[in-house]
């Protein structure tokens, strides 16, 4: 069959008097079809390109969820533990009696939902945000050292206040020198054995019963003293003086320091005495004052007065 066969095409209106007739030949249908095919190629190559770039769009905005999901964990972690941090700087504060400084305008944790949306913030703003927390995070961290250091210096203040009361309290006369040993005499004017104001307290103990110190301080003296007989004076170093009278034994000597309840000395009936027993005096900045309120603790009138 030759290329030059023709071929006829009729086109008749559905109304129309007129028969459109085209002439065409193999070669103009061959020509066609190849350009027909060329076309077909095209629209398919540009639709496979689309499709492409719809999956690298839709992996891309996987990837970019993903992303956000992690920096979003990231940033839930870094905010729990700085609220945390917070609340317990917050209590210590409040324990060490130690006012918190203001935050800074903005400054506040607060939560906030990172769900990829058009309309919020892309992924490097948003970790720029996380970053900005972290560093909020490392500032509320160092704050905490800060407190912690602080509340051991409070902690030492007032360790060394306590062991300051302690001292000044163990220096003040609060124990009865002779354990259980009743008051026969009285800080009191007195007829018998003689007429006369007795400075101190009389307690009933038997010869050779142990003697104590009434409260901490340094020996100012351990000899005889006249009508004392052996006497004992204690300076508690804060203008307490202690007295402990007609002894028969010295267990110290001038100069040396005691404790409170330290042994001293023991009964005895040396100098003007009328039998075994324990003169007990305490001078308070040179002037006698009742002892018997010194013998079962501090009296609170003197607690009230202490800083």
């Amino acid at each position: 069959m030759s290329i030059k066969e023709r071929y006829f095409i009729k086109i008749v209106p559905q109304r129309g008097d007129v028969v459109h007739r085209f002439e065409v030949t193999r070669k103009h249908i061959v020509s066609g079809s190849a350009a027909l095919a060329a076309a077909l190629l095209l629209v398919l190559a540009a639709a496979g390109f689309q499709v492409f770039r719809v999956h690298a769009q839709q992996a891309a905005l996987q990837s970019q969820h993903e992303q956000l999901q992690s920096l979003d964990k990231k940033a839930s972690a870094i905010r729990s533990q700085l609220q945390q941090v917070q609340r317990q700087n917050q209590e210590i504060q409040q324990l060490i009696g130690v006012g918190s400084k203001p935050r800074p305008h903005g400054s506040a944790v607060q939560k906030t939902s990172w769900v990829p949306s058009a309309a919020k913030p892309g992924v490097v703003q948003l970790a720029r945000h996380v970053d900005q927390l972290a560093q909020a995070s490392n500032e509320t961290f160092r704050q905490a050292d800060d407190l912690r250091r602080l509340t051991l210096h409070v902690l030492n203040m007032h360790h060394l206040a306590e062991l300051a009361r302690a001292r000044l309290l163990a220096a003040i006369p609060s124990i009865d020198p002779v354990e259980g040993a009743p008051v026969v005499g009285c800080f009191c004017y007195r007829s018998a054995p003689d007429v006369e104001f007795h400075p101190g307290i009389d307690l009933g103990a038997n010869y050779g019963d142990a003697i104590h110190a009434a409260a901490a301080g340094t020996i100012a003296s351990a000899g005889w003293d006249g009508g004392y007989g052996m006497k004992i004076d204690i300076d508690h170093g804060n203008g307490y003086h202690t007295w402990y009278a007609h002894l028969s034994h010295f267990d110290v000597s001038a100069g040396q320091y005691v404790h409170k309840g330290e042994l001293i000395g023991l009964v005895g009936d040396t100098g003007f005495s009328t039998g075994p027993h324990l003169h007990y005096q305490v001078m308070l900045n040179g002037t006698a004052v009742d002892p018997a309120p010194y013998l079962s603790g501090v009296p609170p009138k003197v607690l009230a007065s202490l800083p």
